[in-house]
């Protein structure tokens, strides 16, 4: 089974500084988790992907009704208080297996090695039907 955990910085209420305000040490050692729990998933081969996403500040939206030019805005909008920050993809045998991962990194380290308690949105990746021959 494979989910996809959605790692989400910033929400209201998180009491957490956006990482653009930690110090380099603090990135240091919340970079340095990641990694480590990818290189053990990796090793147990249980990751798929997982990947860190640049700022809101570079994201674009696209709306399209598939024959005209596609509408192209910036973002973030003002009252966006939250972004996604990364995900990982992981290929699991249960989804209590995919809830423990999220849990560990939800407890990756923030400034001064405290523990994020960042909310991971854990959702089932679905695959398509397959066509009937």
């Amino acid at each position: 089974m494979r989910f996809m955990l959605l790692q989400n910085y910033g929400e209201v209420g998180s009491g957490c500084a956006p990482m653009s305000e930690w110090t380099p040490g603090d990135i240091n050692a919340h970079i340095d988790f990641q990694h480590t729990l990818n290189a053990e998933l990796l090793e147990r081969g249980e990751l798929v992907d997982a990947q860190g996403l640049a700022g809101p500040d570079q994201a674009k939206f696209v709306v399209s009704d598939g024959a005209g030019a596609p509408v192209i805005t910036d973002g973030p909008f003002p009252e966006s208080k939250e972004l996604l920050a990364g995900y990982r993809i992981v290929d699991v045998e249960t989804v209590d297996r995919a809830l423990e991962i999220a849990a560990r990194s939800s407890a990756a380290p923030g400034p001064n090695g405290v523990p994020l308690q960042e909310r991971i949105e854990v959702r089932q990746v679905l695959s398509a039907p397959d066509p009937e021959v």
